[in-house]
């Protein structure tokens, strides 16, 4: 490694270090009061370092919170409901009410979204983490009640957090090869290229035959799906023409052409009877615009309450899923997106690695204990670093319009999920292009990497994708007669994997 390479990642790594302002456009010297303010800003962000300004992060924090808004929307439907038989009813038959998870939805998303950006100064924003939520609620509340999942949820974050402050996973993140880590980056963007095409109606489950196929019948037959195509055009060109603020200006642009489809046509929710409707949420403005949010179910979880109800091996059990899903599909995001941003190093590290995987197991312990479900890292932030976002601020901005979002609901819901499916679709084909790290010519790497990259859209998970990955890294190289290259603790979690992956038969063999 060189001189200036050394120095370069020494200056990533310590935030310590102060900035001078940049250069005053024409025009004059502004007053010290209005000067002082950008300066600390760049100074504690380190905007000017990163080759970024504030502008810039602002629209990179938007743009963020615009693909992540439908969290608000579908963390509800997805954990509450409006009485039990329009909810994910317990083993108890007690349900969480949507509109209290939506606040609490809301509001965890906004307090951790601004502590990671301040602490990690990273533009990663963090929410209830799809994949553990749909656990919870399909499976969990089948055994044990919503106050003792959420406390389950708790645990799993507070080992999450000692991982990350022994340094454990920051480890297990050094031992994964380079070129594992290309794969899971291609594999996260095409992995939210397929969250678009489906959210958008322009991929749909066929009745019989291939699993999916191109909108209805092979044709594109709704509206809605066609302002998704609109959009992602509009979206792409600009970007590749290079138009600063281009995904916003794509984002807004196509939620107004959304809005007059709507006005126009009432198309209305899409539903069983209405397949032709948008998806998730409705591009209109109606009733109340601000409402005070229902935080009431803060506190309500049950720490141990599930081990008494089930057993210690069964709530184990459940716990390790947790920690597993958790674990590695944050690992595998903060991968993906560090390199979108072109903050990763030779190795895959990033600036303030190890305050990054702190804060983001506090996700799992905030959402718990708010009964929010686990937040984590999201995917959807590569959007706004698409946009530009290298920084903190990013978070913090997009933090505050969570805030913002408890109290304007109606506002949030405005973006349909098809506009932001767009834009999840054109930064997929950005991150793909890491692809060009991978050398396919030797197959004992292009066989994990390409499992790693097809098994996360096919498999619809990070963690699949990386645990595939791992596992066939280790026996590929065993069998080729490489053991030794391969990181004893990249053998250790592989070994996790398998039994990951078989836990299913596990536990119905423990518990026989």
């Amino acid at each position: 490694m060189s001189i200036e390479q050394t120095l370069t990642e020494q200056h990533l790594a310590h935030d310590t270090r102060t900035t001078p302002p940049p250069t005053q456009a024409s025009g004059g010297t502004p007053p010290e009061g209005r000067r002082r303010a950008p300066r600390a800003v760049d100074r504690f962000f380190h905007i000017s370092d990163r080759g970024s300004t504030v502008s810039r992060e602002v629209r990179g924090g938007l743009v963020t919170f615009f693909t992540m808004a439908y969290i608000v929307i579908l963390n509800p439907l997805i954990l509450g409901g409006y009485s039990a038989d329009s909810a994910a009813t317990d083993v108890a038959g007690g349900f969480l009410p949507a509109a209290q998870v939506g606040a609490v939805t809301g509001l965890t998303a906004g307090v951790l979204a601004i502590v990671f950006g301040v602490v990690a100064n990273l533009p990663f924003g963090l929410a209830a983490g799809l994949g553990i939520n749909s656990f919870l609620a399909v499976a969990m509340v089948k055994d044990v009640t919503w106050p003792e999942a959420m406390g389950l949820v708790v645990i799993n974050g507070v080992l999450i957090v000692l991982f990350g402050i022994t340094g454990a996973r920051t480890a297990i993140f050094r031992a994964v090869p380079r070129e594992l880590k290309a794969a899971i980056t291609v594999g996260i963007g095409l992995f939210i290229a397929f969250i678009g095409f489906v959210d958008s109606g322009f991929v749909r489950r066929t009745p019989a035959g291939p699993p999916v196929q191109l909108g209805h019948d092979g044709s594109i037959t709704t509206l809605p799906t066609l302002v998704f195509v609109v959009g992602l055009l509009l979206m792409g060109i600009l970007v590749a023409r290079k138009v600063q603020g281009g995904l916003l200006i794509g984002i807004v642009a196509t939620t107004v052409l959304a809005v007059a489809v709507e006005a126009v046509w009432h198309l209305g929710a899409a539903g069983p009877d209405n397949p032709d409707g948008w998806h998730l949420n409705t591009p209109v403005l109606a009733g109340q615009l601000v409402a005070a949010p229902d935080l009431s179910l803060v506190g309500q979880f049950d720490l141990f309450g599930a081990f008494g109800r089930i057993g210690i091996l069964a709530a184990a059990t459940l716990v390790f899923t947790l920690v597993f899903t958790n674990f590695f599909d944050a690992m595998g995001t903060m991968t993906g997106l560090a390199k979108g941003a072109g903050l990763a190093r030779k190795d895959g590290t990033f600036p303030r690695l190890k305050s990054a995987f702190v804060i983001e197991g506090f996700g799992a312990v905030v959402g718990g204990a708010a009964s929010g479900s686990s937040n984590t890292v999201y995917v959807d932030s590569a959007a706004g670093i698409g946009e530009g976002a290298r920084t903190g601020l990013a978070s913090v901005v997009t933090g505050g319009l969570f805030l913002g979002a408890m109290f304007l609901t109606p506002l949030t819901s405005v973006v349909p999920l098809e506009v932001a499916s767009a834009a999840l679709v054109v930064v997929g084909a950005m991150m793909a292009a890491q692809i060009r790290e991978i050398d396919f010519r030797k197959f004992h790497v292009a066989l994990p990497a390409f499992l790693t990259i097809v098994t996360m859209p096919l498999t619809y998970s990070i963690a699949n994708g990386i645990g595939v990955g791992f596992v066939t890294w280790a026996l590929v190289k065993a069998a080729t007669g490489k053991a030794r290259k391969v990181h004893p603790l990249l053998w250790a979690v592989a070994a996790g994997f398998v039994v990951y992956f078989v836990r299913g038969p596990l536990s119905a063999f423990l518990g026989a």
